[in-house]
């Protein structure tokens, strides 16, 4: 009995002298987690200054608190917006349903309501037009922009427009703000806010919002709407400069069917050639070439992988997005980033004025508001040969890893509201 005593007494003090250690052990393992989990945050985003506020709204019927994002305090305006974003598309009377392998289009759009009406007219010829769902991405709010997507009664169609716009800011950033530096300010002298890009420019906000647009468009559209945040396949961009042609739809369909088999590490598909002032070789072969800005279309895949990326977009000293992705973001990728498309174009570009241009009947730039394309027979139909082989194109000129940018993107407050567009929707 005194041994068993002897014993227990022995393992007793073993244990207690074991505890500490095991106490220790725990509390650094749960410190090192706690690190790790604060540092992935940290370097994700910036945490808010004084011109930011915390958050929250709802989407569909879940709160999303957007907590350590540097999303500018909203206007009345702002709120309104965004409030207005969660209505369902309207034409649900006319085309209760879509298809079932639809391919979604988001039109993005700025103020040129000239351009808009040719894009419009295009869209309301387009062969399937009727089966998918349109989405008008507006870069902040005009009455003229919104009057001619209204009009549309050929699909679904829901307008989002972008809350933390510049244009709906009109005295506090992203807008214009009283204390902002302008041009090429000394900051320490004229006591003013903002940081110069590369080239010793300071932000412009009308320039910065091309930009932001697209990345809040972007994430919008794949994350945040109730209508395609589940949606796995593809997905069609194009701009209110883009005549889309009638064939467009049924191409794209044929094309994405195609990809995997005929060209696996394409990551797009493209309606029209990269050099926007190309309309195709003729040829009987499909082409893969470096990925176009317009008319493109991709998955949720490649969405993630553009995604992941964020820290390459928000800090790439371009306010272009298309030259941003082009010198920075494909490049990250490892490997060349191809796109597929047929040997006639199925999109054209025909904008000839600036981006915040063409606005009202007077400043109108495109050929006294009429375009006038040659469509020929082929070009109404689809026209894609599914057993055409694919033709690579490789070392094709343009924006390439190196390029240092353009500049128009150095201002920290446009980095962390950037960061945080990539952020709204994952709390």
């Amino acid at each position: 009995m005194a041994i068993i005593k002897k014993h227990r007494l022995n393992d007793e003090a073993a244990f207690r002298r074991f505890l500490p250690l095991v106490s220790i052990t725990l509390l650094g393992v749960f410190l090192l987690m706690f690190l790790l989990r604060f540092y992935s945050i940290s370097n994700f985003v910036t945490p808010p200054s004084d011109d930011f506020g915390e958050l929250s709204i709802r989407s569909g019927n879940r709160s999303h608190v957007r907590q350590i994002i540097s999303l500018p305090k909203q206007t009345e305006f702002s709120l309104k917006l965004e409030k207005r974003n969660q209505l369902p598309p309207r034409n649900l009377d006319l085309y209760p349903s879509l298809a079932k392998d639809h391919i979604t289009i988001v039109l993005y759009v700025h103020n040129r309501p000239q351009y808009l009406k040719v894009a419009v007219d295009s869209l309301s010829q387009v062969v399937g037009i009727n089966e998918t769902l349109l989405i008008v991405s507006h870069d902040g709010y005009f009455e003229e922009m919104n009057k001619v997507v209204e009009g549309v009664r050929f699909c679904q169609v829901k307008q989002i427009f972008a809350p933390y716009s510049p244009h709906v800011f009109p005295n506090s950033f992203p807008g214009v703000s009283p204390t902002d530096c302008k041009e090429r300010d000394d900051a320490k002298t004229k006591h003013c806010k903002g940081t110069p890009d590369q080239y010793g420019n300071h932000r412009s906000p009308k320039i910065v919002s091309l930009k932001h647009h697209w990345w809040w468009m972007m994430n919008t559209v794949w994350d945040g709407l109730k209508e395609t945040k589940d949606h796995n396949g593809h997905i069609l961009f194009i701009e209110e400069d883009h005549y889309i042609y009638p064939n467009a739809y049924r191409n794209l369909q044929i094309l994405t069917e195609l990809k995997p088999q005929k060209c696996p590490h394409c990551y797009a598909a493209n309606l029209a050639p990269c050099d926007v002032n190309a309309r195709g070789e003729g040829w009987d072969s499909l082409i893969a070439e470096r990925m176009g800005n317009v008319g493109y279309t991709f998955n949720r895949t490649v969405w993630r992988k553009i995604h992941k990326k964020t820290s390459e977009f928000c800090f790439f000293d371009d306010y272009n997005w298309d030259i941003t992705m082009w010198a920075t973001v494909y490049p990250s990728f490892g490997n060349p980033v191809f796109t597929l498309r047929g040997p006639r174009t199925s999109a054209v570009h025909f904008g000839r004025c600036g981006l915040h241009q063409g606005q009202g009947e007077a400043k109108a730039c495109i050929d006294n508001g009429m375009v006038n394309f040659k469509l020929e027979e082929i070009d109404k139909v689809a026209n894609i040969n599914s057993d055409w082989e694919v033709q690579v194109f490789e070392n094709q000129p343009g924006y390439k890893a190196g390029f240092k940018g353009w500049g128009g993107w150095g201002d920290k407050r446009d980095h962390r509201l950037c960061l945080s567009f990539a952020q709204m929707y994952h709390s």
